[in-house]
């Protein structure tokens, strides 16, 4: 590993170049826990969470590791109410509710809030000073970032293009996760409705490398040692897996999320904001079907219009039908192992190091 890779490694207290991605809804404090006992860093997700189940979440990884952790928010913009689309986007899924026994939201609820927004999160993070805290869908405001960086946190934030970038270092934060275009759940674009340029993680990744004068971080489709060695070379200092993870013995994901996952090969993945109400790649199913018969301006705004899909999701998994779950998994989904979390980081590791041979 080049100098760069070790000082970034050092920097944050962790012994492997792999990061284990923050999932809301899959990553628990357990895996983040047996990810850092393991060498990597471990990552829990609490921007579906409020500050007192954020803190509890805290407190459990802390609970069975030593070592340093990966806190991350979103940062989305706070989301617009639009009456009219709402109440059209609960009378397009009226018919599958009742198929389902069920009855749709009467209206929508922002069921997330932004950190953008959220003065508690914000002074619990101040007070617990978890060691890594990260960003999803934006930066939060100077004051945020300020109090933060005051704790002594190391500060990472997702970029999807190079004008993300630019602005994240331009912002003072002291690393950038390439998202690429291949990788699964929601992406990290700061404007969900602006053009996207869709690019992959290698060439983003290099291109990242070149412009910005902090450490790099890889992101998309990277499942095993070989992948991360890849990486390596094209100058990021270190390989963020999400989806490799997914079907880890400690991860929340339900048991049709993991018989989708297995099915990864024959069901492929499919970019879209359908479920969520801002783009995300998912393993196709039936909620995705309706991404081509729906134009992206008649979705309602993040998190608003993910409300009615787990209200959706919850009808049917009750009666034992997980065709309307948010099953985020990137384009290499076929490659994930259902290993526990330690087990699969051993994996990783004996797979980069044979690969740096």
């Amino acid at each position: 590993m080049g100098r760069e890779v070790t000082d970034f490694l050092k920097r944050l207290g962790i012994e492997l170049p792999i990061i284990q991605a923050p999932m809301a809804g899959v990553s628990s404090p357990a895996m983040a826990a047996a990810a850092s006992n393991a060498g990597a860093l471990g990552s829990i997700a609490v921007g579906a969470a409020d500050a007192d189940a954020a803190a509890l979440m805290i407190g459990a990884v802390r609970a069975s590791t030593g070592r340093p952790f990966n806190v991350n928010l979103f940062c989305h913009r706070p989301a617009r109410v639009r009456p009219e689309a709402e109440s059209d986007w609960i009378e397009l899924f009226r018919s599958q509710f009742t198929a389902l026994g069920a009855s749709p939201p009467v209206r929508l609820r922002e069921i997330y809030r932004s950190f953008l927004v959220d003065d508690e999160m914000l002074g619990m993070l101040v007070d617990l000073k978890p060691a890594i805290v990260s960003f999803h869908f934006g930066l939060p405001g100077r004051h945020a970032l300020d109090a933060l960086r005051d704790t002594g946190a190391y500060l990472i934030a997702t970029a999807t293009s190079p004008a993300e970038a630019r602005e994240i270092e331009s912002a003072g934060v002291d690393a950038i996760v390439a998202q690429g275009w291949e990788a699964g759940g929601h992406r990290g674009c700061f404007d969900p409705d602006a053009p996207d340029a869709r690019v992959g993680m290698a060439e983003l990744t290099a291109q990242l490398v070149r412009e910005v004068n902090v450490p790099v971080i890889a992101a998309g489709g990277i499942m095993d040692g070989a992948g991360i060695a890849k990486v390596l070379e094209l100058g990021a200092a270190a390989a963020q897996l999400g989806t490799a993870f997914v079907g880890c013995a400690e991860s929340f994901a339900d048991t049709g999320y993991r018989q989708a996952l297995c099915e990864a090969g024959v069901r492929g993945t499919i970019m879209t904001r359908v479920i969520s109400g801002r783009p995300a790649r998912c393993l196709a199913n039936r909620f995705t079907a309706m991404d081509a018969l729906v134009p992206a301006a008649a979705v309602p705004d993040y998190p608003r219009a993910y409300d009615l899909g787990k209200a959706l999701n919850a009808a049917a998994a009750a009666r034992g039908d997980f065709g309307f779950g948010a099953q985020w998994a990137g384009e290499s989904a076929a490659l994930a192992r259902s290993l526990p979390t330690a087990a699969l980081v051993e994996a990783l590791a004996v797979e980069l190091k044979e690969a740096q041979q």
